[in-house]
């Protein structure tokens, strides 16, 4: 298994544009395909090829033709499948290291147009104020409506410093908004911790990324310094991360989990779309690293946990949510995640190209599907400040045109607990979304989570 796993290599799960980019990178280029050609449909496909050729008002290469019937070939799968040529496909290696040029939001395409997902944190879209749901229907002078995906992000990407002007159509907007963003090279610092109170960690991962797993022991060990004495409890926000690499998942995961506990699996159809990844260093290492874990002080494996995620929680976000509320680990809070639950498999063509193609879903230990359901709390708190928002304009995987389905019957009398809510006080009407300032005092979910950690530490007492 664990062979096999490091044959894989990089895989990471969310679609970001600006940007990054969802991926899972096999070394294996070419399977052998025992299926029938649809002999039908390919002289079909020969003649409209031939009639464009013929009869199109202009001359077209073949070059052309082809590429873009692969295109389309792979954008009717699902949201998430596509064609990447040496551009795309150096830039998407290139989004997983942390560092990269553009705006930083993560996108995907509805309709022929550009539809945000998420804005990235710190960024300069998150700064100009990109929300989720915008559908951007210019780039500059440029119509988005007939470009491909890839082709929008490339127009996004640019030289950091210059200047990009993004036409916005937003829910409840008269007319469409001109954003003027300036692009930058963006450095995605990917664990944020503080001490909010004596006593109380709180840990925020914006984005799973290559160095993630060190970084969050680092910063748990940095907490353990300042407080001086084990901590009581832990906050772990995982709000508006839209995912990453599933081997910092797996590693984020493993340092709140007993070692080999289940993380997630995979099921797809053929062997390689079906994993088991564990809590073990080879899950979650890649290469020859040293095991991040190792020194890790064992308070943590018991420090009682609370995990916020909301609609922009997305794929990496939603495994470690899901593995930790599957084990008992932690309570999750906050809001029901976006539902990105699907494995996106790379697969070289040669000449610097290749497809990204969905192979398999994402299943949390107890075998629910991720996919365009997402991860419901086991306490919902809503942010006064984003409750209309969340409720009625956040994006989900669901909401995406030709998303994959859940992959399971619903059961017909279910005995899971309804969530409970927590009351809520929202301004109706208004479509406004921000993300707190990190730890800041007026972060009322934090504040609940916090409440919740101290409610605890007095039973525990008694």
């Amino acid at each position: 298994m664990s062979r096999r796993f490091k044959e894989l290599g990089l895989i990471s799960i969310g679609l970001v544009a600006g940007i990054a980019a969802s991926l899972h990178f096999s070394a294996i280029a070419e399977k052998e395909m025992p299926l029938p050609l649809p002999v039908e449909e390919l002289r079909a496909f020969s003649d409209v090829f031939g009639r464009i050729k013929s009869d199109y008002v202009e001359p077209v290469s073949d070059k052309k033709l082809i590429t873009e019937a692969i295109n389309g070939m792979l954008s009717g799968l699902d949201p998430h499948s596509a064609y990447l040529d040496a551009e795309g496909f150096k830039e998407l290696q290139v989004g997983t290291q942390g560092e990269f040029g553009g705006l930083g939001i993560e996108v995907g395409m509805e309709d022929g147009l550009v539809k945000v997902i998420s804005p990235i944190e710190d960024t300069p879209a998150f700064k100009a104020g990109i929300k989720s749901g915008d559908l951007i229907i210019k780039l500059d002078d440029t119509l988005v409506k007939g470009l491909t995906l890839n082709d929008a992000v490339k127009r996004m990407r640019g030289k950091p410093g210059s200047t990009i002007r993004l036409t916005v159509v937003r829910k409840n907007e008269a007319k469409p908004l001109q954003i003027d963003i300036v692009r930058a090279v963006i450095k995605v610092q990917s664990v944020k911790y503080k001490l909010p109170e004596p006593g109380y960690g709180f840990v925020r991962i914006t984005q799973f990324q290559e160095h993630t797993g060190e970084n969050l022991a680092a910063a748990l060990e940095n907490l353990r310094k300042q407080n001086k004495a084990p901590l009581q409890g832990l906050v772990l926000d995982l709000r508006n991360d839209p995912g990453g690499l599933l081997t910092a998942a797996v590693g984020v995961s493993a340092a709140f989990l007993p070692k080999d506990s289940l993380v997630v699996y995979t099921e797809g159809r053929t062997d390689d779309a079906r994993m088991r990844l564990l809590a073990n260093p080879d899950h979650y290492l890649r290469g020859n690293k040293q095991d991040y874990l190792k020194d890790l002080s064992g308070e943590f494996a018991n420090v009682p946990m609370v995990v916020l995620v909301n609609g922009g929680s997305a794929s990496a976000s939603e495994i470690v949510a899901g593995a930790l509320q599957d084990h008992k680990r932690a309570v999750i809070m906050g809001t029901q995640s976006f539902g990105k639950g699907s494995v996106q498999t790379i697969l070289p063509l040669g000449n610097n190209t290749a497809i990204k193609l969905t192979t398999a879903r994402y299943y949390t230990p107890s075998g629910r599907s991720i996919q365009a359901k997402g991860i419901e709390p086991d306490i919902v708190v809503e942010d006064p400040a984003t409750a209309v928002f969340d409720s009625t304009l956040r994006l989900r995987e669901a909401d995406l045109d030709k998303h994959l389905s859940n992959g399971q019957p619903e059961p017909a009398d279910s005995t899971s607990k309804p969530a409970r809510k927590t009351p809520k006080n929202s301004d109706e009407g208004t479509d406004k979304i921000e993300v707190a300032e990190f730890g800041a005092k007026n972060d009322y979910q934090l504040n609940q989570a916090l409440n919740l950690l101290k409610g605890m530490s007095i039973l525990r007492g008694k």
